[in-house]
């Protein structure tokens, strides 16, 4: 889809309710749901979280969105796909959105003045790291050129509206999880890459929104 089509019907969103529990529940590991109940005294006082959707046009102005594959290292989202985002820190943000703006910066080096919030989505609770991570669309109408933060980046994943809106990049596959056991879970397939778990749970409440107005 052509950007400028893109905009003129994404703002629609802003008025739409939000599906929550039930187009998280599409894409959730058959063991989540539970566990998140279990652990829902715990929830209350987790650490908080903002991560940034964020669509924008490429060379050809067709619509992308920006997702990335997080280094390997020892932690239980070690070499998953997410999106740009961080912990939130009392320091430097006023809320939550302005954290997921100030990690999309620091994550892919997208300027904060290209970066237009449309919609805050619902916050998920992401029981094995104990983080409550409130997910924003944002829309970029500049062509970005990404520079990944080496540290935490491993690879900057463009996906294209198309295929995000796919029925065809849905699948169930089988993952480890942090239980030492695997698990047949829903997935999303972009650029090879598999998409699960909390972030295929947020992503499919973003394609169940997007889905009414385009």
């Amino acid at each position: 889809m052509l950007f400028n089509t893109f905009l003129e019907s994404v703002v629609k969103i802003k008025h739409l309710e939000l599906s929550g529990e039930d187009s998280h529940a599409k894409m959730s590991p058959p063991y989540r749901l539970d566990l998140a109940k279990k652990m829902k005294e715990k929830s209350k006082t987790a650490r908080k979280a903002g991560v940034m959707a964020l669509f924008y046009p490429n060379t050809n102005d067709e619509t992308y969105l920006v997702l990335i594959l997080r280094k390997t290292y020892k932690g239980v989202h070690s070499a998953q796909v997410g999106f740009p985002g961080g912990k939130y820190e009392d320091e430097d943000d006023n809320d939550l959105m302005v954290t997921a703006i100030r990690e999309t910066e620091e994550e892919i080096g997208v300027n904060p003045l290209h970066i237009d919030v449309l919609k805050k989505m619902s916050p998920l609770y992401i029981p094995p790291s104990n983080f409550m991570v409130h997910p924003y669309i944002g829309i970029s109408k500049e062509y970005l050129i990404f520079t990944k933060q080496d540290e935490e980046v491993e690879a900057i994943i463009e996906v294209s509206l198309s295929d995000f809106l796919s029925d065809n990049k849905m699948l169930n596959t089988r993952v480890p999880t942090s239980f030492n056991e695997e698990v047949d879970v829903p997935a999303f397939k972009f650029n090879g890459h598999i998409v699960w778990g909390a972030t295929a749970m947020m992503l499919g409440e973003i394609k169940d929104l997007l889905k009414q107005v385009l």
